[in-house]
C-alpha cells in the first residue's frame, strides 16, 4: 500500500472562539464525515498534538506528539497506520495558550532551554550560525527578514480577501527589535486559544463512504530529518539543515514529485514555517527553490511562502501551527486550482524538521 492511499477528507480550526460562517461550515462538514465513518462501524485512532502544559522534557505516550514538527510526525505515524490496515485517523490539537494559563505559569513552561535565555534569543544565534555559513553579514539578513515579512503580508490580504484571516496587520509597535536581528514581526506570535482536527482515512474507507474524489486531498509525500539533540550547543550542527533537506527528498521521492517545477509552473502552494526568518530562509535553500542566498528576494518577488500569512500573522499556537497549516492548506487544494501544497514543520531549535506534500484528488 502506497502513500497515496491515505487521504484527508475533512477539517477545521478554530481559533479565539471564531463563529464565522466559514468555521461552522468546515466543523459541521468534519461532523458529518466523522459520523460517517462511526455509522460504519469504524473508531477512528486518535493522534495527539500536546499542549503547553505537557512538560517538554517527559516521555510521550503512544500516538502522542511534541514540539512544531508534531503535526508531521502525526501524519507520518497516520500513513503508517493505514498501511498496518486501519481506515481512519483524527491528528488533533487543543491548546488554549491565551486563556488556559495565567502569564508568568505560560512564561515558564516556555522556558523550555532553561531562564538564561529565550527561545527568540536563542534563535537569533541560530541565525548566526546560519550567516557564516552562507557568508552574509546582518545588514543583509534584515533586508531578508524584511523581504519574508512583505511576502507573509501578501498571503495575509489575500487571506483576509477570502475571509479567512483572524487578525489584523501588526500594530507600529510589532515593527520594533525584540532581539539584535528580529523585530516582533519577523517572530512568531502564539498568544492564541486553538483547536484543530484532521479527519483521515484510506482510499478503500473513502470509496466505501462514496466520497466524491473531489473533495478529498491525498497525502502523496512525507519526509522527516530527525536530529537526537535539541541544544543551544548544537546550533552550528541544526544552522546547515541537511536533515532539512533529507526529510525535503524524502517526501518529493515518495510524492513522486519535482516540487521545483511544480512552483515555478504555478501549480503549487507553500506553508513555510515561519517561526524566525532562518527556518523559511532554510527551506527555500534546502529544498532548491533558491540555489544560492542571493536569489531569495527575486524569489519571493514571485511566490508566495506561506497561505496562512505565516506564525508571524496567523499566529502560532505552540506545537500547532503545522496543523493549522496542514488544515488550511487542505481547504485551499480544494477551493483554488492549485493541484498541489507543500506544509512545512519545524520542532524546538529545528533539530526536528518535517516536509508533508498534499495533492489534489480531482476537480
Amino acid at each position: 500500500m502506497t502513500a497515496k492511499s491515505l487521504k484527508i477528507i475533512a477539517g477545521y480550526a478554530q481559533i479565539d472562539q471564531d463563529d464565522s460562517v466559514q468555521i461552522s461550515q468546515q466543523t459541521a462538514h468534519y461532523q458529518t464525515r466523522l459520523a460517517a465513518i462511526e455509522q460504519a462501524g469504524i473508531k477512528p485512532i486518535k493522534l495527539t498534538i500536546e499542549p503547553l502544559s505537557s512538560n517538554w522534557h517527559n516521555e510521550l505516550p503512544a500516538n502522542h506528539f511534541r514540539s512544531g514538527c508534531a503535526p508531521i510526525m502525526a501524519l507520518a505515524r497516520a500513513q503508517q497506520l493505514i498501511e498496518q490496515g486501519h481506515h481512519a485517523i483524527i491528528i488533533s490539537g487543543d491548546e488554549p495558550l491565551k486563556t488556559g494559563y495565567q502569564r508568568q505559569e505560560r512564561h515558564q513552561l516556555m522556558a523550555v532551554y532553561g531562564e538564561q535565555k529565550s527561545i527568540a534569543q536563542i534563535y537569533d544565534d541560530l541565525a548566526r550560525e546560519f550567516m557564516k555559513l552562507h557568508q552574509i553579514n546582518e545588514q543583509t539578513f534584515k533586508g531578508l527578514a524584511d523581504c519574508l515579512f512583505k511576502n507573509h503580508m501578501q498571503s495575509h490580504q489575500l487571506a483576509q480577501e477570502q475571509q479567512r484571516a483572524h487578525f489584523s496587520a501588526p500594530e507600529s509597535k510589532w515593527y520594533n527589535p525584540v532581539t539584535p536581528l528580529f523585530r516582533g514581526v519577523d517572530c512568531a506570535n502564539p498568544l492564541v486559544d486553538f483547536s484543530g482536527r484532521l479527519l483521515l482515512c484510506s482510499s478503500e474507507l473513502a470509496q466505501q463512504l462514496a466520497l466524491a474524489p473531489s473533495s478529498t486531498v491525498d497525502v502523496s509525500g512525507i519526509g522527516l530529518g530527525l536530529l537526537t539533540i535539541d541544544e543551544p550547543k548544537e546550533l552550528a550542527l541544526i544552522a546547515q539543515y541537511q536533515h532539512l533537506t533529507s526529510a525535503y527528498q524524502q517526501a518529493c521521492r515518495q510524492a513522486q514529485i519535482d516540487f521545483v517545477q511544480a512552483v515555478n509552473n504555478g501549480s503549487a502552494l507553500i506553508e513555510a514555517y515561519t517561526c524566525y526568518p532562518v527556518v523559511p530562509l532554510a527551506l527555500l535553500l534546502s529544498s532548491g527553490l533558491v540555489t544560492s542566498i542571493g536569489q531569495v528576494p527575486a524569489f519571493l518577488e514571485k511566490h508566495l511562502v506561506t497561505v496562512t500569512g505565516g506564525m508571524n500573522l496567523a499566529r502560532g499556537p505552540w506545537n500547532n501551527p503545522a496543523l493549522n497549516g496542514l488544515i488550511t492548506m487542505y481547504q485551499q487544494l480544494l477551493n483554488t486550482t492549485k493541484d498541489v501544497g507543500l506544509v512545512h514543520g519545524n520542532g524546538g531549535i529545528g533539530y526536528r524538521q518535517g516536509i508533508a506534500i498534499l495533492r489534489a484528488v480531482a476537480r
